[in-house]
């Protein structure tokens, strides 16, 4: 993975010419990410493309985040012509790795990652946009648009979106929105050397909404497995510590469906039209969170509508699964 042309020209101007530029691994969008390493420091540079990326939202929400006291990636410089951007290295011990290599440590890492939500309630919501019914839609229907032709279903698209515009309204009027990160899970935490607090990552796509997604994203992570007694205990320590009623409990569920339902289709999407096979095979464990929800009670209509259109030996890797 080759630097951009102009990385060290960008990094001279900021002071990082000596820098050595060593690749890091890319995600699941056009962003690319690069260690720069200099003599007694080091740095990320992120390169995001015009105009398949746009760094804007990166950089707004991070300065928004550090503002409140929140770690998040410090900004050094960037450069929105080229999309590249040098910001603070929180080096490389993730959440996942470190709770998968120390089983013992894994309550006390998502308690953190728990609190961390807990006080970003605190905060009114960031200026950016909402995420509300007609988001929430558009994200569900990625289901519909890609798994299900991917494993040969035909399914009732109109009776879909009826299904969820019965059980998402509730949620989008329930209370006043936070600032939704939206990707907030074990593979996006850090464990930053001499902080007790942990580090944010991707979150320029962060909205305005319902304080229950990210709990979703944490507790039902489409990459790791969470136990559900873990999950259990975690969701109750949230709704302790906040006061959080039934009603949240309701949102967390229908939440919880809503975003499964997206990854599904997103990692369908990634592997039908991005080329990278990798992505169905975690969906056997999205299916599993997905299905858990769809048994609580406010998921009555959605659940009803998937018993009528995705049979059960259908619902796992649209790689290996065709009707």
């Amino acid at each position: 993975m080759n630097p951009p042309a102009r990385a060290p020209h960008f990094l001279n101007e900021l002071g990082w010419g000596d820098g050595e530029i060593l690749p890091l691994a890319g995600d699941a969008s056009f962003r690319r990410y690069f260690r720069v390493q200099a003599p007694g420091r080091t740095a990320i540079l992120m390169d995001a493309p015009p105009p398949h990326e746009d760094p804007r939202p990166f950089i707004h929400v991070a300065r928004w985040l550090t503002g409140r006291g929140f770690a998040a990636p410090h900004i050094y410089g960037e450069d929105l012509t080229t999309g590249l951007v040098l910001i603070e290295d929180f080096g490389d011990a993730r959440l996942r790795e470190t709770a998968d290599a120390a089983p013992e440590s894994e309550l006390r890492l998502y308690e953190a990652a728990i609190d961390v939500l807990v006080r970003l309630r605190e905060h009114e919501a960031a200026d950016v946009g909402p995420y509300d019914r007609d988001v929430y839609q558009r994200e569900a229907a990625l289901l519909t648009d890609w798994y299900c032709p991917a494993v040969g279903l035909d399914v009732d698209a109109a009776g879909y979106a009826a299904a969820w515009d019965a059980v998402l309204g509730p949620v989008a009027r329930d209370g006043a929105p936070v600032t939704v990160l939206r990707d907030y899970h074990a593979e996006n935490l850090m464990l930053i050397e001499g902080s007790e607090t942990l580090g944010l990552l991707d979150f320029q796509d962060a909205l305005a909404g319902h304080p229950a997604y990210d709990l979703v994203s944490l507790l039902q992570d489409a990459r790791r497995d969470v136990h559900p007694d873990l999950e259990a205990a975690l969701l109750d320590r949230y709704r302790r510590i906040t006061g959080a009623d039934d009603a949240f409990f309701d949102a967390y569920h229908v939440l919880g469906a809503q975003r499964n339902a997206k990854i599904i289709g997103i990692f369908t999407r990634l592997w039908k039209r991005d080329g990278k096979p990798r992505y169905p095979g975690l969906c056997p464990r999205v299916w599993g969170y997905l299905e858990r929800d769809l048994r609580h009670p406010a998921l009555a209509p959605v659940a009803a509508w998937f018993d009528a259109n995705i049979p059960a030996a259908l619902r796992g890797d649209p790689m290996t699964v065709t009707a």
